[in-house]
This record gives structure tokens, sequence and C-alpha cells, in this order.
């Protein structure tokens, strides 16, 4: 059965990301095209349901989508730093245009800086406005306008429209490379989602009566048996326990359980089989019976813990000593997190700039961010090449 992805992008660029999207065998492109990038958030919710995973032709689209939080299936953006970029470049200078000075709109500047590292070229004349929400198009003709008139290079159409005449400008349109990469990250999640909801969910269930609980595992879209020691397991799938959590942020039975009892405790285990989802269920149910009266917790089998709080808290509330409870980190590593988030201006930040910052090898920051990643505090954006032949460096967003 093919795996239908959304492609979400202005008209004129639809169509050519999504042909290239079908030169994959297994994959049928659903085209969402709009006129203006302030639609993108109502298309993904109107289409949620008719696709498993979004594909974007660029930022700009894809901002607005996830800051509204539409986006809980897979989903990347074409990323036009890279090879876009690079033959941006080679067509200027082809065109005897100075390409160490030049302006670009909507990439983040560290994936400019990047680019031109690997080409081989000096940055220091070269100015970057990278796309935050809320950036308008006379925002970046204000840019480009600027100072000297440098060649600029941008992502919007109606920027090009505008400064054409006006001086040198290209607009970059995904190339078929950058569009299979990200196709490829978005079927490859897809692919593991769809392993992982099958994976085994088991909960154990402590409380002083049973009523309710019926209910409350049908609801979790399992089953209810009896347990040894007066415990209640909960037997159902990851995708059923993902969604009634949120996303593994939240579990309100427990509010629900704890009007009728004193306490309500649970531990949830994930495993390939059942006999590994229930060691991990015992796991966390100790964690829980430690932590209090009316906690859940999630274990996995990678060594991570998440604290389930009872009711989501609004994001202002949230301290610092509950994300480090729910994520496993200490406190001061989350405000050595926090400090690195504030020094990139909320940008993207790599796994090897976070290994920097808080002074830890690469795969302790890589297993931190993961853990993040799990309890919505951190997205991966995609990948950057460290310019070696070793292993691309993942980007993430702190939203801690």
């Amino acid at each position: 059965m093919d795996i239908v992805i959304g492609v979400v992008g202005p008209h004129d660029l639809v169509d050519d990301v999504a042909a290239t999207c079908e030169e994959r065998p297994g994959v049928r492109a659903l085209r969402l095209d709009y006129e203006r990038e302030a639609e993108a958030p109502a298309i993904v919710e109107a289409h949620a349901g008719a696709v498993e995973g979004w594909l974007f032709t660029g930022a700009v689209p894809h901002t607005p989508a996830r800051e509204a939080g539409l986006l809980s299936l897979p989903a990347a953006y074409v990323d036009y730093a890279g090879a876009t970029l690079l033959g941006a470049l080679v067509r200027l200078q082809h065109a005897g245009h100075d390409v160490t000075r030049v302006t670009v709109d909507t990439l983040p500047a560290a994936a400019v800086t990047a680019t031109f590292a690997e080409a081989g070229l000096p940055v220091g004349g070269v100015r970057t406005l990278p796309y935050r929400s809320g950036m308008t198009p006379g925002t970046a003709l204000a840019f480009h306008r600027r100072g000297a008139r440098h060649p600029a290079i941008t992502c919007l159409p109606s920027v090009r429209e505008a400064l054409h005449g006006e001086m040198p400008v290209l607009r970059l349109v995904p190339s078929s490379h950058s569009v299979r990469e990200a196709l490829r990250r978005v079927v490859t999640e897809a692919g593991c989602r769809a392993r992982e909801d099958a994976q085994v969910a088991i909960g154990l269930v402590e409380t002083e009566v049973e009523e309710g609980l019926l209910r409350e595992s049908a609801a979790l879209g399992g089953t209810l048996v009896a347990y040894r020691g007066g415990l209640h397991m909960v037997v159902t799938t990851r995708g059923p326990l993902r969604e009634a959590t949120g996303g593994f942020a939240s579990l309100p039975m427990l509010t629900r359980l704890a009007t009728r009892n004193a306490y309500a405790r649970a531990g949830f285990g994930l495993g390939r089989t059942a006999a590994e989802a229930e060691s991990l269920a015992r796991r966390a149910l100790a964690r829980a019976r430690r932590i209090g009266g009316v906690v859940a917790v999630l274990s996995l089998h990678a060594g991570t813990d998440i604290v389930l709080d009872s009711t989501a808290a609004p994001a202002p509330a949230r301290s610092l000593n509950l994300i480090a409870r729910r994520v496993g980190l200490s406190v001061s590593t989350l405000e050595k997190l926090i400090e690195a988030r504030e020094a990139v201006g909320g940008e993207p930040v790599t796994t090897r700039e976070i290994a920097g910052r808080l002074a830890v090898q690469q795969r302790t920051a890589r297993r931190m961010l993961h853990r993040l990643e799990l309890a919505g505090l951190a997205e991966r954006t995609g990948n950057l090449t460290s310019g070696t032949s070793g292993r691309p460096l993942t980007m993430y967003r702190l939203t801690l």
C-alpha cells in the first residue's frame, strides 16, 4: 500500500516537488497549494486525516503549521541550503557577480555559513535574514535594500518580483536532491512510527479501588486484566497510548482516578514483546512510587524514563524541577541548554554545538536531545553535513 505524503507550498512549486516525491516507489503525493503562506495551517488541519506525513516546500509554510501545533504526523521541509544554495551561487558567479557579497533571506545563518564553508568561500560580506514567524515580504525587501545593492538570494516569489530590475536577484527553488532528502526523512519516520505504533504497551496501575479502571483502560484502547499484589494491568499498543497522553506529555486518567482514591500511580512500559514491556512497566511503577501519590512514568527500552504529568500544565508555569524530573536530566543541565537556546536566538542548533557548550561528548548530547524530543521539548529540523566523512549533524530547535 502506498504511503500518502501531503505536499504543502505555493502553487508554482507544489507540482514539481510532488512529481519528485512520486519518483520514489510506494509514495503518492497529495498536492496542497496555497496563494499565501498564512494559509498553510488551515490546509494541514483540513487534510490531516488523508495523509501519513507532511512535506513542505520550504521553511516558510512549515513554520506557521508547526507553531500552530498541527504537526502530529511526521513532517519535514525542503532545505534550501546545501545543494540548492550552492547552485544559486554558481549561477550568480557565472553571471559575473561577486558571490562573497550577497544578501540571503529565510535560510538559517548557520546553514548559510556551512554551505559557504564547504564551497571554500568567505562569509564576511554575507548578510542573512533567517525566517521567523511573522516575517513578511516587506521585511525581506527592506533587508535586501538596506546598504549597498549586492546580489540578493530570496525564497519568496513576491520579493524576487519586487527586486527584479533593482539589483541582481535569484529566487531559490527546491533542488531534486533536497526534495529527495526531505522525503526520505518523512518516509523513514512514518515507517518507524508505523512499526512503533505496533509496539506492546503495558501499564501497571496501583489504586485503592478498582472503580473506573475498566473505563479508563478502554479509553487507552486496551484491556484490563488482574495482576498479582492487588495491581491491575492495562494492555494496549504504543499508538493509542501516545494519542491518549498527548504525545507522552500527560495522563488525564490519573486525575479522574485520584478523585476516588488517595493515590493513583501507574508505570507504563513500551517493548517489542509483552515480556519486555512488562519488565519496563515494573521499573516505571517503582519510580512512580518514589515520586508521589498521583503520577505516571513511562519507561522505554533505551533506558529513558518520562514522567507523565497528571494534568498538562501551561507552558509558562512549568518549572525546571518538573521538567528535570520528567526527562531525567539535572536542573543545571537544563539551564545550560536554555542558555544555548538563547545564545542562538531560538535558531536550530546541532548536536556538536550542544556538546561544545555543555562540555560533553556528542553521543551524550544526542541522548539529551533525544530525551527532550520524546518529551516534546525539542524538535528535529533537519541535518547539517559536517564537512567530513562522518555522520551528518542533527539539528534541533529547543522549546523548553
